[in-house]
């Protein structure tokens, strides 16, 4: 397997030995942008309705709405590949039309309901295509009497938890904590945040699904079938149909939870401090969650100090009885009091967002946040790292001009507790946390991209040693084409994607392909990283 590695370099060189070829395309699929558009107006019931939610390059509205819930810069450039077609539905009928027409006149589909892929998939093609913006299917049911809520695939995390908190205090969901991230996409990938060691992730949460298939049927859990529905819930979005909603169970939290931030520089020992981390945060009781931060967060910082560790916790409860757990088990850390402090599921979901203390509730709502550009990597761990490891890597932070730092998610708890064969996330028992590693930078040029690229690749090598291997892991959701990528144009085989697929979802990406294969055998569904049927 190590000479099939995927080279960033070489897919670069394919790319660019093709320009021809998709040019040709493009030009030969311009007269289905038109065609397109006369189908899409054939084929629904109400024309006139679905007009109003069509987008072509010629509307004055065209990009705004592409940009509205673009959330990475780094593809908000002119050279970007753009769709020949923007449809924001709201209708079931809508989506079935879409699917029938791109099927007629050759046109790749990308779905986006968050616009979070850290690569972009969801509104990047380098073949014609049209995207299909969930944005107007938003719909939240919540039943308190059978804790469970049905959310269509456009909603946010945000207006998920807007929606549970207005109606109870004591219901959440375990999910991320980026209020303006799209749901559809989120479960897709698995979906975490920091209520995943007492109960999973997002995707284990879900008890039924609403998906419209490559052929437009709308299907349920019953009639799509136990493989279907389970490779949904994490397979990766953009492969197997288009979600409409998801039923997921809520969760029970305590009216009172209690976060903490504790910063450490290297003079506060640090390295000392994340070192013992890695003993100790898997094994705390589930209603703890301690997440530690090591790099560079804040770019108007130099010198010495302008590398932290910074540590963030949420238990569920009040601080009386977080602080002599603390002491019990975590005593390294020196959290006090004043570390402390004591609010609302909700709130601290906005607090960990990066909103004020005391700030509205009505913030879960915002769509958009701050945007920047940025390249992200993952890993994930099985022993801890050496402290003479973590030293050389503390050093590393030093050589990037803007934000550059890595995340560690303890794992324990209801993670090791989940068969691996569960959902298509195969990350659970026998890993002590997972590592987000993030380049972010605001100058907008091709040299300063590369710069923050090359750094993170630097990043992502050095940990080779100290990561999990044969196949070293990955996580969907947090989209890397540097580690394998389909073919672009025709037919990808099972070896070249198990090159990416296996990192992904290890012995389930097997399962995946089966799936594929009974479901969408002829891949219309599919992107860089979608799971291709058997050939």
């Amino acid at each position: 397997m190590a000479s099939l590695s995927y080279s960033p370099f070489l897919f670069l060189l394919f790319l660019f030995s093709l320009p021809c070829i998709i040019d040709s395309a493009r030009l030969h699929h311009y007269p289905a942008h038109t065609n397109f558009l006369q189908c899409l107006s054939q084929n629904s019931e109400h024309s006139s309705s679905i007009s109003n939610l069509i987008y072509t390059p010629q509307n004055s509205s065209y990009s705004s709405v592409l940009h509205f819930t673009l959330q990475d810069l780094r593809f908000n450039t002119s050279s970007t590949p753009k769709p020949l077609v923007i449809v924001t539905p709201t209708s079931v009928s809508h989506i079935q039309s879409v699917i029938s027409c791109c099927r007629k006149h050759g046109l790749q589909l990308r779905i986006r309901s968050g616009g979070h892929d850290y690569e972009g998939l969801s509104y990047v093609s380098a073949v014609p295509f049209v995207v299909l913006d969930m944005i107007n299917m938003r719909d939240i049911k919540v039943d308190v009497a059978n804790n469970n809520a049905w959310v269509q695939a456009g909603a946010s995390l945000g207006e998920l938890y807007y929606k549970i908190t207005q109606i109870s205090r004591n219901l959440a969901f375990p999910a991320g904590v980026c209020p303006s991230v799209g749901i559809g996409g989120h479960i897709s990938g698995g979906g975490y945040g920091p209520l995943l060691r007492k109960y999973g992730i997002a995707a284990d949460q879900v008890i039924d699904a609403q998906l419209i298939d490559v052929n437009g049927r709308l299907m349920d859990r019953a009639s799509m079938g136990e493989d279907v529905f389970w490779a949904i819930r994490g397979g990766g979005g953009n492969t197997f149909g288009v979600v409409i909603a998801w039923k997921v169970s809520l969760v029970s939290v305590p009216s009172t939870v209690t976060l903490f931030t504790v910063p450490r520089t290297l003079e506060q020992n640090a390295i000392k401090i994340v070192h013992r981390w890695q003993y100790v945060a898997n094994k705390l009781p589930d209603e703890l969650y301690i997440l530690s931060v090591m790099g560079k967060t804040n770019a108007s910082e130099v010198g010495s100090d302008s590398v932290k560790a910074t540590f963030f916790g949420l238990f569920l409860g009040g601080i009386n009885q977080l602080l002599p757990l603390m002491q019990e088990r975590f005593p390294e850390l020196g959290l006090v009091k004043e570390d402390c402090s004591e609010m609302g599921w909700a709130e601290s979901i906005l607090n960990i967002a990066g909103f004020p203390a005391n700030t509205s509730l009505d913030n879960l709502l915002t769509r958009t946040l701050l945007k920047a550009r940025t390249k992200s990597k993952s890993d994930y761990v099985k022993e801890a790292i050496p402290e003479d490891a973590l030293e050389r890597l503390w050093k590393r932070f030093y050589e990037v001009d803007d934000l550059g730092f890595m995340y560690m998610v303890p794992y324990g708890g209801r993670m090791s507790q989940v068969p691996e064969s569960s959902v298509p996330f195969a990350h659970r028992a026998g890993y002590l946390y997972k590592i987000g590693y993030f380049a972010t930078w605001n100058e907008d040029t091709n040299r300063a991209s590369q710069r923050h690229i090359n750094w993170i690749r630097k990043l992502y090598s050095r940990m080779t040693p100290y990561v999990s291997k044969n196949p070293r892991g990955a996580y969907i959701n947090y989209r890397d084409l540097d580690i394998g990528v389909n073919n672009v144009l025709g037919q990808t085989s099972y070896a070249k994607a198990s090159i990416w697929g296996k990192k992904y979802y290890g012995d389930n990406f097997d399962r995946l392909v089966r799936v594929k294969t009974a479901i969408d055998p002829t891949n219309f569904f599919r992107n860089e990283q979608s799971i291709p049927p058997l050939l």
